[in-house]
């Protein structure tokens, strides 16, 4: 009688260590605040690329995807203190902002959002490989910096639009 019930112990142990992982893997991320946020400069990724050109300037548009596994999160208006770096040396250009700054987009895995950097045609242009910026949600800046990589040319006078929806 000792060995069966030993058994049972034994069994019933088992049984609850092989369905532990099963229900922790069923629950996490799908509430919000359960996960690290999206906005995180840790926590996406950035690329940028060219951009349609308009009348006197060229454009390139920044795409922030964040992985599974991160809650979505509300970004406004354009980015901060945005810096511009040609292999690893700092240009001396930095961006203003145009458009409506306070307009909110849900940012986080499956919703890809993106700002568009405006360059002036007539001025004169340098080249970069990288962008860092300060993103900002509806009540304030985010706290760290986060970073953008492809080729592009900048100027004196360059502006960064607000954030938008999709890629």
């Amino acid at each position: 009688m000792r060995t069966n019930r030993k058994t049972a112990v034994t069994l019933a142990a088992v049984l609850l260590a092989a369905a532990a992982p099963a229900v922790a893997q069923a629950s996490p991320s799908t509430e919000r605040g359960t996960a690290p946020s999206a906005c995180r400069p840790a926590n996406h990724t950035a690329k940028i690329t060219e951009a349609p050109a308009s009348a006197g300037h060229h454009h390139y548009r920044v795409t922030l995807r964040a992985p599974r596994g991160y809650d979505p999160c509300e970004l406004a208006g354009s980015p901060n203190d945005v810096r511009f770096s040609d292999r690893g040396s700092q240009t001396r250009i930095t961006a203003g902002q145009y458009g409506d700054q306070r307009a909110a987009v849900t940012f986080g895995p499956g919703h890809p959002v993106h700002f568009d950097i405006q360059v002036p045609n007539a001025a004169r242009q340098v080249s970069a490989d990288e962008a860092s910026f300060t993103l900002r949600a509806p009540d304030g800046q985010i706290p760290g910096t986060s970073f953008a990589e492809g080729g592009l040319k900048v100027a004196t006078g360059t502006l960064v639009g607000p954030m938008q929806q999709g890629a």
